[in-house]
């Protein structure tokens, strides 16, 4: 199957480019293969003319960062001088005390107006990843002042001629772009921060990191671990951008409004930064502060931006009404002229109050979700679990890191078409709160005659340095029917270790009478720069059940362990990162779990992941497993058996106790090329099928091409590809 998405984008070089939601479509897999093509063409805007800028001391325009002053008497060969004061990273210097200027500026990404010319600089830039420890290769300056209603940034990236890579992409698609990534923690509380990331052409990509623990890489997905959690990239904040490729790399601007922001209140606000910039020639992330990849939290390890003094929000509020309206045509007889009924349009919309710097209402009426982007088709290679979609309307996805818990206890996509909804989100009194209230559409009921009711309460409290703990309570009403879950959560950190907990409880009250179920869940975790080990127990009553919440399988409970050990190689050297893995787990019915009886599956990988110079990775992985016969599957299975004189009858399905697994796994992704990108993954082995519980030769293939022919064209082929054939015969069981 083919899938075609067309896009023209014209951005106007006054504000950041306009984003254009992808075209809403829903893809269905046939019974051979799935390939889907992404096309894209952006007509670009010639940049205006540069003003031209130099270093200031402490950086080179290309090589390692040289040493650094904190002085304001710097030279800008080929430019003005600059007298504002800089901030070493690798010197230590990493609190900010930003100089506040009450001008006027346009975004464009010249910096030629004159409050840059005594910005803070942030520069002295650390190599992270994949190697921490390192002067970073890239010469990176980051200046920063603000006014009383926004802050300002200017990036100046050094690079090599030719070697950065830019195009004109997608809002929250730039991954495959050189960029930089500004870490903005405004409650200093090392767990949250607001995200702002920049291509060179300032394309924007924005959301939020909420740190829970866990860590990208490794694992079945066969590549290394970067050490640092990814971000949440469905917020979208109001903020302006402008960039441009110049003869020394490039550089970029920024402008935040207060107003997109929360903080504390206070006469001073000290707020906690950090930042990052990928370099896609050499595959390497580098932060202005020295992180580790040794440490519990990324978050933690950021610098200071202090004396931000009398900031002003303004009024914060924003009203998006909405009017929709269908026509239904009827021809009354064959030949007769089409009648179309257009029917009374109908009113609704949204609005948000900014009530203080921390606390946010906002409501909605009859939304309009027509606009919202449609589900990606998914694979499933266990059909025993459900397949989650994440949400994606805009009232929704506002302050959604309020309502994050362990387990997925609150998920808003179970409100399927609310009539109207509010919130309050924030902070107040040292507690993180999120309040959801929803009425459903009566389609959405069980008898679909009634408007499902929807309260959800999220509070979260910091303890100490990095440590929280959390209470989640949903309650849903559907006529004479409900279900409550209460649940309480918490994470303690120290150094490099982590312990995480929750606990949790349904109540659900139907016809049948009322249940009771519970859920826990238990995990530590050393996050060592050269071993990292995770221990986890969870289990899910079969009656667990969560009306508010997404619960991909209940009636199950795991034991994992997973070791990994990093060895780095030297600087320039052909292997950067070799990261052998062992993860073991044992899958238990509940049931069995709680009785002490044996275990339902048993798992053993034995993994590699090796990252090469300049972005190559490559991973293998030895799946040894045992998967038991699950009934709750096959109950609608009988055996056709053949009788005398020509009669047919049905047996009951019986499955196999235990099938055996072994297979291999070969991974390989290149490194972001000016023209393309290549991520490949391979299976081959024996492998239980599903679709009729038998031992099966199983052949899967993913392969993801990228392809940027200019800087305004991109096309995004993927092709998944899966056989399972019978060992006993050879036969065919099942193409995808």
């Amino acid at each position: 199957m083919l899938v075609f998405r067309i896009a023209v984008k014209r951005p106007t070089g006054q504000r950041f480019p306009l984003y254009s939601p992808p075209i809403p479509h829903r893809s269905y897999v046939p019974t051979s293969y799935l390939f889907a093509v992404l096309l894209q063409v952006v007509q670009p805007v010639p940049p205006p003319p540069l003003t031209p800028l130099a270093p200031v001391a402490g950086s080179t325009a290309s090589g390692a960062s040289a040493a650094g002053t904190s002085s304001t008497t710097n030279s800008a060969a080929g430019g003005s001088r600059h007298a504002g004061a800089v901030y070493h990273g690798r010197r230590g210097q990493l609190t900010v005390t930003t100089p506040r200027r009450d001008a006027v500026t346009v975004v464009d990404g010249r910096f030629d107006e004159p409050a840059w010319a005594d910005a803070a600089v942030l520069t002295g830039f650390s190599q992270f990843f994949p190697t921490d420890g390192l002067a970073a290769q890239d010469s990176t300056e980051v200046l920063v002042w603000y006014s009383a209603t926004e802050l300002h940034v200017g990036i100046r990236a050094f690079a090599g001629p030719g070697s950065v890579r830019a195009t004109l992409a997608d809002r929250d698609k730039i991954s495959a772009d050189d960029n930089v990534q500004l870490f903005l923690g405004t409650y200093s509380d090392s767990r949250q921060a607001l995200v702002f990331a920049v291509n060179p052409f300032g394309i924007q990509s924005d959301g939020v990191l909420t740190e829970t623990g866990s860590v990208l890489g490794g694992g079945f997905t066969s590549t290394t671990a970067k050490a640092r959690e990814s971000s949440d990239l469905a917020p979208d904040y109001v903020w302006k951008s402008k960039g441009q490729l110049t003869d020394f790399g490039y550089q970029v601007e920024l402008s935040i409004p207060f107003k997109s922001l929360r903080y504390r209140a206070g006469d001073e606000q000290r707020w906690q930064l950090n930042v990052a910039r990928t370099v896609q020639i050499t595959g390497h992330e580098e932060t202005w502060t020295p992180a580790l990849r040794g440490a519990a939290s990324f978050l933690a390890q950021s610098g200071v931006l202090a004396g931000l003094r009398d900031l002003r929000r303004g009024l914060t509020v924003d009203v998006i009404p909405t009017i929709t309206s269908s026509a239904v045509g009827t021809r009354p007889t064959s030949g007769a002229a089409w009648d179309y009924n257009g029917g009374r349009p109908e009113l609704g919309g949204s609005v948000r109050w900014g009530v203080t710097s921390n606390l946010t209402i906002a409501g909605t009426a009859n939304p309009d979700f027509s606009q919202v982007e449609a589900d990606a088709t998914q694979f499933s290679y266990d059909p025993r679990q459900a397949v989650f979609f994440p949400e994606r309307r805009p009232f929704f996805l506002e302050s959604q890191e309020q309502f994050t818990t362990p387990n997925r206890l609150i998920y808003t996509r179970r409100i399927a078409q609310p009539v109207a909804a509010s919130k309050l989100t924030g902070k107040y009194g040292g507690f993180d709160i999120g309040v959801l209230s929803a009425v459903d559409n009566q389609d959405a009921s069980f008898n679909q005659t009634n408007s499902p009711l929807y309260n959800i309460v999220r509070l979260q409290r910091d303890l100490g340095a990095q440590s929280r703990m959390g209470i989640a309570y949903t309650d849903k009403i559907d006529g004479q029917r409900w279900n409550r879950v209460v649940g309480v959560d918490g994470r303690l950190v120290r150094g490099i270790y982590n312990l995480q907990g929750q606990v949790a409880s349904s109540f659900t009250s139907s016809d049948t009478g009322m249940r009771r179920a519970p859920l826990f869940d238990v995990s530590a975790s050393r996050n060592g720069r050269r071993f990292v080990a995770r221990y986890a127990m969870s289990g899910i009553s079969p009656d667990f059940d969560a009306q508010s919440g997404f619960i991909a399988r209940p009636g199950i409970a795991n034991i994992s362990a997973t070791h990994r050990w990093n060895f780095y190689g030297k600087p320039k050297a052909l292997v950067e990162l070799f990261s052998p893995e062992l993860y073991v787990m044992g899958r238990y019915q509940y049931d069995s779990f709680v009785n002490g009886d044996g275990s339902q599956d048993r798992q053993l990988h034995l993994r590699a992941n090796t990252r090469l110079k300049r972005g190559w990775q490559i991973g293998t992985q030895l799946l040894l497993e045992v998967f038991g016969y699950d009934p709750s599957l096959y109950t609608n299975y009988v055996l056709l058996q053949p009788r005398s004189a020509g009669r047919i009858d049905t047996v009951a399905y019986a499955g196999t106790p235990k099938i055996g697994n072994r297979d291999w796994v070969l991974s390989i992704g290149t490194p972001e090329f000016r023209r393309f990108s290549y991520s490949g993954f391979g299976i081959v082995g024996y492998d239980e099928n599903f679709q009729e519980w038998s031992s099966s030769r199983i052949f899967s293939l993913q392969n993801t091409l990228n392809l940027r022919p200019t800087e305004q064209l991109r096309v995004a082929a993927t092709w998944n590809y899966d056989t399972f054939d019978r060992r006993s015969d050879g036969t065919r069981v099942l193409t995808r």
